[in-house]
């Protein structure tokens, strides 16, 4: 399905599960807004809130919230934005800079920020519309292809650990070496912690040292918490992988004083002891990805470090089949999509 000079090629979900390549209309950039020309989009686990219908959307809706392109038309009032300028895009959708929470400095919780490709359409596309106050400015050193990733996997677990209470030297665990673990190990060997990498099976185990991990606990043979105590403790658990027991499992392998960070979505209970967490002073916390700057910034630090996502693409037109190996679990460890750049 060849688009014309006034249409552009997108792929939708028209029903819960369904996805259908479309041509749709060019049109320019309201206000505050840019068009871009997206070059690459990763397909993400959360694409399924839109696809499977679990959030409240408006059929049909474009997928897609790690898109690369440039910026192919400016909207009336965007200053610091330019045709021509590579950009990312990310799953949030632009703060509105003047709710409570904006004015507090919090962009990622603005209350008035959609979501991309859940409240407006994101990147599985050639075009789309983005807010210019979430734009992510995109090194040209990067590929789309290896950006797009960084823009949802990478910002999530980069600014976990760099807002982490740990410090270079410190014993950090990354609980899962999948999609967000694979790069949450190779941020956390960068930043200068002794990294512990954590999940099941030997082809794992070679995976993590090949990502720059000191250590490596097969979960299915190893009582988690008392291998970590056993190397004193780790001040951060970074849990990638989805499941509240997960999570509990990794509080007993913190030191005095540790947190674990929960990055996967579930909505799995976490059962934690409160006798540990009052007397050991541990904590519980979550990230959801990150501001814009923090975007820039992990572009930045990947490319200056050559932290890389481990990448599998295909053309826009196979996005159904791209979104149906991410969901199987098959991917190893990210699908990105490609746009025909003319």
């Amino acid at each position: 399905m060849a688009a014309s000079k006034s249409t552009y090629r997108a792929v939708q979900a028209v029903s819960p599960g369904k996805l259908e390549l479309a041509n749709l209309p060019i049109v320019d950039p309201p206000a505050g807004h840019v068009r871009v020309r997206v070059e690459a989009c990763g397909v993400c686990h959360s694409d399924s809130a839109t696809v499977e219908g679990i959030l409240p959307i408006q059929w049909p809706r474009v997928p897609g919230h790690e898109a690369v392109g440039r910026i192919d038309a400016v909207g009336q009032g965007v200053e610091g934005w330019s045709v021509g300028k590579r950009v990312g895009v990310g799953f949030l959708g632009g703060a509105c800079g003047y709710c409570e929470y904006c004015r507090d400095g919090d962009l990622v919780n603005c209350i008035n920020q959609g979501y991309t490709g859940v409240q407006h359409d994101g990147g599985y596309a050639e075009m789309m519309i983005a807010k210019a106050s979430g734009l992510i400015a995109v090194p040209e050193d990067l590929s789309a292809a290896a950006a797009a990733p960084l823009l949802c996997a990478g910002l999530t677990t980069f600014s976990a650990l760099r807002n982490s209470p740990a410090r270079a030297g410190d014993l950090v665990a990354v609980f899962g070496v999948g999609g967000l673990g694979h790069l949450g190990v190779q941020y956390a060997r960068r930043m200068g912690f002794e990294v512990v990498a954590i999940d099941r099976g030997d082809d794992r185990a070679k995976l993590s040292a090949k990502l720059g991990a000191h250590h490596y606990i097969d979960s299915s043979t190893t009582d988690v918490a008392k291998a970590l105590q056993e190397r004193g403790g780790a001040q951060v658990v970074l849990a990638t992988a989805s499941g509240g027991k997960a999570v509990a499992a990794a509080l007993g392998g913190l030191r005095r004083g540790g947190v674990v960070i929960s990055l996967g979505a579930t909505d799995e209970p976490i059962e934690l002891s409160a006798f540990e967490m009052l007397f050991k002073q541990l904590g519980v916390d979550g990230a959801l990805t990150g501001t814009p700057k923090a975007g820039d910034a992990t572009l930045r630090f990947s490319a200056l470090s050559d932290v890389a996502a481990m990448i599998e693409t295909m053309p826009l037109e196979r996005a159904a089949e791209a979104y149906a190996k991410m969901m199987s679990g098959k991917a190893r460890f990210r699908m990105v999509l490609t746009m025909e750049v003319s």
